[in-house]
């Protein structure tokens, strides 16, 4: 694969509109490198390209979005390092694997993700919403489950945010915002590892990945803004929205990758 390819004014703009909602959608919740790998896919790249040419944005995205949380003092910064040296172990084992994944394991994986977290907020039914922002409390098989979160991050990445949001929100107690101000930390900490294995095998498209992480970085700083503005129960809901659209399109009921090439 090229390093940098030849892109139409279509794809340009595509690319960095499709950024700013992945970005907006993935720091408020997560779920949208389903959008991101359609698009990517939808413009010829094999699957293990499109795996890593996304990682450019998420590096992008999440960095802006750590950078906007810091100033608003919700980061809690030692116990988020602590987490993302595990995550970095683990996402360095799963890029390894990844390489030549196929799109079938990508499926199964988002699908089983999906349907636990979809589970999860349905049924929720929290009385009081904690204090966002209060402090994490890491015990010590914290650093097993995101290790393991680590390696889905490398290997798949698709659902991710998801599955720390139910690691964080079931395991630590934390309110749904909270939660994703760790997430974005965490991920920015451990990303660039994942980002270093694709690039070293030459399965990165450079363009692409810093057009769309151009539009990822806006909408991260919108939707960051939007997350303290509006609260915990707006972010549940959201993410429980984009949840279900990527459960429809993961049963074939609509397809994303259609959409996008319709408009290339």
């Amino acid at each position: 694969m090229e390093w940098f390819q030849d892109l139409g004014s279509n794809e340009v703009w595509l690319l960095l509109i499709s950024g700013i909602v992945v970005g907006i959608i993935n720091t408020l919740g997560g779920g949208g490198s389903v959008i991101t790998m359609a698009l990517f896919m939808a413009m010829g790249m094999p699957v293990a390209v499109a795996n890593g040419t996304n990682r450019i944005a998420v590096v992008m995205q999440n960095l802006s979005a750590t950078i906007a949380f810091m100033r608003k003092n919700m980061l809690d910064i030692k116990n988020s390092l602590l987490l993302g040296i595990p995550t970095i172990l683990g996402t360095i084992a799963g890029s390894l694997f990844a390489i030549d994944v196929s799109e079938a394991t990508f499926k199964i994986c988002l699908s089983v993700v999906l349907l636990i977290i979809l589970i999860y907020l349905i049924l929720d039914r929290n009385k009081e919403p904690k204090r966002e922002g209060h402090k994490l409390v890491i015990r010590w098989w914290h650093y097993l489950l995101f290790f393991f979160v680590g390696f889905y991050s490398g290997y798949i990445y698709i659902g991710l945010g998801f599955l720390i949001l139910a690691v964080t929100i079931w395991t630590m107690n934390l309110d749904i915002v909270t939660a994703n101000v760790l997430k974005g930390c965490v991920i920015f900490i451990s990303m660039p590892f994942a980002l270093a294995v694709f690039m070293y095998n030459g399965q990165v498209d450079y363009t692409a990945g810093l057009l769309h992480g151009a539009g990822n970085i806006l909408g991260a700083v919108l939707a960051s803004h939007w997350a303290v503005s509006w609260g915990v129960k707006f972010v549940k809901w959201f993410t429980l929205a984009i949840i279900v659209v990527s459960f429809i399109d993961l049963m074939g009921w609509i397809s994303l990758q259609t959409m996008l090439s319709n408009m290339l």
